[in-house]
């Protein structure tokens, strides 16, 4: 009887794992507003770390204000990519 019930538990299994949905060499197409989203993401996050960095004393004041100017200039040419495509209705997957 235990027999039976690993050999069905191991098909329950095997079917779970490699249904063709489950593939991972197919992938959504994305959007360019998805990938901007993506990207605002990455920057934020950059940001972030930039700041915990530099309060932790990685880096030097003229140091940190250049690089989190440029992350700031690139997140507003992003957010502003994004609401003109979101202005055209091309619209994101994501919320």
């Amino acid at each position: 009887m235990s027999v039976l019930a690993a050999v069905v538990l191991t098909l329950i299994l095997f079917t779970f794992i490699f249904w063709p949905e489950r593939n991972p060499f197919v992938q959504a197409d994305k959007t360019r507003v998805d990938y901007l989203l993506e990207r605002k993401d990455v920057i934020y996050e950059n940001l972030r770390d930039l700041s915990f960095e530099f309060q932790a004393g990685k880096y030097p004041k003229a140091d940190y204000d250049q690089q989190r100017v440029g992350l700031e200039d690139e997140a507003a040419l992003v957010l502003a990519e994004i609401d003109a495509l979101t202005a055209r209705g091309m619209v994101g997957r994501r919320s």
